[in-house]
């Protein structure tokens, strides 16, 4: 009797097992065939080696390990296309809780006969669960981005439906110096609505982030948004150019497949902020659009203390193109960032405009200075700056991003 036999009848010998539960005890051994397929084969090949002794295999009746469990697999997997009839999916995943009885009984008999080839029971079930899934709603199991994921509990035909959520890659435009990127909560009430945010809950009436997320949540039916941008601008500045790359999220979406040139189209019914280029994509792209640090080119409308020659402006300007900088976080952010030293660069800058007490700047830079501080000095926190180099003190009076320098392919 070869080894594998002689442990599938030390198994049968111990325990009445179903098909399914014995021919997943050797899974990896052939797997080119079913656990049940498998499981049947086993049990005539341990009839006949006992038969040649002259014992017979005792009938099954219920299986010690799983109880009948896989007589269930059609209510699993109609409990679970009923849930999922709620919403729009393309792709789907099934999970399976099942009793912690079951997995110790399937525990001990590896422990008995050898686990070393064996698939536990989950598996095959979420596998099974899933072929008659696909076949009868026409629809694909994805084991790496599913549109929702079905977890079965076993015990009760209990279907939990966990929604992915619809991501929308685009890039802004900002036209207004009083909103911000994404939501403020209230700094008083923390959201909850107070007098100071006037019930809001929030900073600011709107935001970037609400403008086109609160359309898109009614298009999909969903129950939140968040926004993932390249970056962030100061509210006080506009970000102009071809715009700023991001991703929305839509969370628990009822509806996938929603027209983008709708949703572009009704967000681009106000003055404060545009949208272009949407597409859907996916949680890679937000953790590339997060990890992205492009340099930025701004343009920096100054205001100067003192009249000054253009001639010693235009020394300090060279000098300072291609210089690195040392920001401590500038005073205006320290209550919400740590007070860290950071070396940035200075890629060019370039003189637009001037007058004997103004100036307008185009600065290009490395992502994460601070451009009204490396004018300003912030008191010396920021060294060397504009203003030190011209002994004079200077101001950014307006701020405009005008160009993102990432490569849209890239991200």
């Amino acid at each position: 009797m070869n080894k594998i036999v002689s442990r599938a009848d030390q198994a049968l010998s111990s325990h009445d097992l179903c098909d399914h539960c014995l021919g997943r005890l050797f899974a990896h051994v052939d797997t080119g065939t079913t656990n049940a397929e498998r499981g049947r084969n086993m049990r005539i090949a341990v009839s006949l080696e006992r038969s040649a002794r002259s014992e017979e295999l005792p009938a099954h009746e219920e299986c010690w390990i799983c109880e009948e469990i896989f007589d269930s697999l059609d209510r699993f997997a109609d409990a679970c296309i009923a849930e999922l009839s709620k919403i729009e999916y393309k792709t789907f995943l099934v999970g399976t809780k099942v009793s912690p009885d079951i997995q110790d009984r399937e525990e001990r008999l590896w422990a008995e006969v050898g686990g070393e080839d064996a698939e536990p029971i989950k598996a095959e079930l979420n596998r099974e669960i899933g072929k008659i899934m696909e076949a009868r709603t026409q629809k694909e199991v994805d084991f790496k981005n599913p549109d929702a994921v079905t977890l079965v509990d076993t015990r009760f035909s209990h279907v939990e439906m966990t929604v992915t959520p619809l991501f929308i890659y685009g890039r802004y435009n900002k036209y207004s110096r009083e909103i911000p990127q994404t939501i403020w909560p209230c700094r008083v009430c923390r959201g909850k609505g107070c007098e100071r945010c006037n019930g809001l809950g929030k900073m600011y009436q709107t935001s970037v982030q609400e403008i086109i997320g609160d359309i898109a949540i009614k298009m999909a039916e969903g129950s939140d948004h968040f926004f993932h941008g390249m970056g962030r601008e100061d509210i006080d500045a506009r970000m102009l150019g071809t715009g700023r790359p991001f991703v929305l999220e839509i969370s628990n979406p009822k509806k996938r497949s929603i027209d983008l040139n709708v949703l572009e189209c009704e967000s681009n019914k106000n003055e404060d902020a545009s949208y272009s280029d949407l597409r859907f994509s996916s949680r890679d792209e937000v953790r590339k659009i997060k990890n992205a640090s492009p340099d930025k080119t701004y343009s920096a409308t100054v205001s100067m203390q003192d009249k000054v020659n253009k001639g010693l402006v235009d020394e300090v300007l060279q000098s300072l193109s291609q210089a690195c900088i040392t920001q401590q976080t500038p005073v205006r952010v320290s209550h919400r960032r740590a007070d860290l030293a950071r070396k940035r660069h200075i890629r060019e800058i370039n003189l637009k405009d001037f007058s004997e007490n103004s100036m307008v700047l185009e600065i290009t830079a490395e992502s994460g200075t601070y451009i009204k501080e490396f004018v300003s000095g912030d008191g010396g926190r920021t060294v060397p700056s504009i203003s030190e180099k011209l002994g004079i003190d200077c101001k950014v009076t307006a701020l405009d991003v005008i160009q993102i320098l990432d490569n849209v392919h890239e991200v």
